[in-house]
């Protein structure tokens, strides 16, 4: 029998009668997304700028955007979450140094965090748009990797609480303002710059912390600015080789907050001692540990049995930031979904341009353009706290916002990595990671449930701030007919709170969509607007993502949130 001959063009091996190993070309794959301005392709992001008071950052965000599309500040993403951190108790001597060792490329994309300022900016630089301008770089760099963001989170949100004590914010707030990295398991007086944790939960109460069991003793003196030292443990604790953490401790008079440095002032090791690290199931390049306080040495911050609400301003800012950082893993898995579409074609089109996925695609994005709206309009409300309406919408938006927004993250991830297929789900594509990151937000800082008991309670200390919620969203009235229904309907359901507790989770979800789409209506772009009405505010029986209705413009929205790379 005769061998096959060779096609035209087809490699052979010297002799020319057999066919060499090679099998096929690779085609209709995509480009790696990289090498691309995250704020330049992002127009949503461009235009909550501009609308929210930020519009004189516009060169340093195209700055900052494409440095967090390089391929090498990419990559250090994946090297960070490939190499997750190890835990010392000892050095090879003996002594105790409860050292965290990290992968090199986590400290850089630290390096970058700090060197831009998402710690400080808004403090060190207050004014219009500040926070606007913030959110928008970290909305960007948590899209490269979100993990090594919860230090970065923490050291900003600080700064409000250990205001709170003038005498230590002038030993300690230049330092947490430094524009700079020093990542040193060295005591804070050899440091410039430093970093801020907290330290509030424990086995026996979680999320309840008038529950903490942990002890504070009067060195001396007691009350505000004193030294105590405390004895007990926590639960969970992220960053633990922060230089600093905010903690909650059962003092005399009460829970209270402190001031807890890793070093003693005399250069000795304090008394705060990682029993281990956890073994999450996503966040994996930043370490969270448990701890024991073995008469460690604080400073009170605040009034004796304020703990709570001496910190709670630096747990607002921190669940501000998970807004941002579940919006932010939303537009990844947006550009990740779009990109591959654009560049796939299957069954004799491009994926694009298929009526289905393009349905999926533009609910996809929705969904995103929706939660950065909401995000940045709590950012000016933040810019803005000196005048009453906007104090009041922050303080009622952010729980609602981080509730809902955050809760929405995981299925949108999914859902994305499904639009790629199985190469979505294989770990060197980074819709894993998202996927495993999505569901931190939503539990961190205060789970859903936590989230609405803190929306009542805003409510019934400040009736002015559902005021305040309804006025802001009652701008868009007389645009969209079934936005004003809607509207309406929440505003009755409120009269009745004989069962509020019980309804609470059913109210904020209404809550959240009402603001979204009052943004949406007033400055988004019209097809987005319309498709969201149609899609959130109607029930058509459709639960999961593509069910927008017929005469939806799908082009047009994913057309706006493609990435056009390659």
């Amino acid at each position: 029998m005769n061998a096959p001959q060779p096609k035209p063009g087809m490699p052979t091996d010297n002799q020319g009668d057999r066919y060499l190993a090679a099998t096929h070309e690779v085609v209709n794959q995509p480009p790696a997304l990289e090498n691309y301005n995250l704020y330049e392709q992002d127009i949503a992001l461009q235009e909550a700028v501009q609308r929210e008071g930020a519009g004189k950052a516009e060169s340093d965000l195209k700055t900052f955007g494409a440095l967090a599309g390089d391929a090498a500040i990419i990559d250090l993403g994946f090297r960070a979450n490939n190499n997750k951190p190890t835990f010392n108790t000892h050095d090879r001597f003996g002594h105790r140094i409860d050292e965290v060792d990290f992968h090199p490329s986590y400290h850089e994309l630290m390096r970058l965090a700090f060197e831009n300022g998402l710690h400080s900016s808004p403090w060190t630089d207050p004014g219009k748009g500040a926070h606007v301008t913030r959110a928008a770089k970290y909305y960007m760099h948590s899209q490269v990797e979100a993990a090594h963001c919860c230090p970065v989170t923490m050291t900003f949100a600080a700064i409000p609480s250990i205001r709170k004590q003038p005498e230590l914010a002038s030993l300690w707030e230049s330092r947490v303002l430094a524009n700079n990295y020093d990542p040193r398991n060295v005591p804070d007086s050899q440091k410039s710059s430093v970093t801020i944790g907290m330290a509030m939960t424990e086995k026996q109460g979680g999320s309840d912390v008038r529950a903490n069991s942990t002890l504070a003793y009067p060195v001396g003196t007691n009350g505000p600015g004193q030294a105590y030292e405390l004895v007990g443990h926590k639960w969970f604790v992220s960053a633990p080789m922060c230089d600093a953490f905010l903690v909650l401790a059962q003092a005399p008079g009460g829970l209270s907050c402190f001031l807890m440095p890793r070093w003693r002032p005399d250069g000795t090791k304090n008394p705060w001692q990682i029993q281990r690290l956890k073994n999450k199931m996503g966040n994996v390049a930043n370490a969270s540990s448990e701890v024991e306080l073995r008469g460690a040495l604080a400073w009170m911050i605040g009034e004796e049995g304020r703990g709570v609400p001496t910190i709670i301003e630096m747990v607002a800012m921190t669940r501000f930031d998970c807004m941002i950082g579940s919006s932010a893993g939303m537009r990844q898995a947006v550009a990740q979904a779009t990109h591959h579409c654009r560049h796939r074609s299957a069954f004799g089109s491009q994926l694009i341009d298929q009526p289905l996925m393009q349905n999926v695609l533009a609910d996809l994005v929705l969904e995103n353009e929706a939660a950065l709206a909401y995000t940045m309009r709590v950012a000016r409300a933040l810019d803005n706290q000196n005048q009453e309406h906007e104090r009041l919408l922050a303080r009622l938006a952010t729980p609602v916002g981080k509730y809902w927004i955050c809760k929405r993250t995981p299925n949108h991830a999914y859902e994305s990595m499904e639009c790629i297929g199985g190469s979505g789900v294989m770990e060197d594509c980074i819709m894993p990671r998202l996927f495993r990151e999505s569901p931190v937000n939503a539990i961190w800082e205060g789970s859903g449930n936590v989230q609405c008991l803190d929306t009542l309670r805003a409510i019934h200390k400040e009736p002015e701030t559902l005021d305040a919620f309804f006025r802001e969203a009652a701008e868009a009235k007389g645009a969209d007919r079934r936005f004003d229904q809607f509207l309406a309907q929440l505003q009755n359901d409120f009269a009745d709170i004989s069962d509020v507790q019980y309804r609470a989770r059913n109210l904020v979800d209404r809550m959240a969509l009402t603001l979204q789409v009052s943004l949406l209506l007033r400055n988004g772009d019209k097809a987005v607007a319309d498709a969201f009405c149609a899609s959130r505010l109607q029930s058509n029986g459709g639960m999961n993502y593509g069910n927008l209705p017929s005469g939806t413009d799908a082009a047009a929205i994913i057309k706006r949130a493609t990435p056009v790379v390659g």
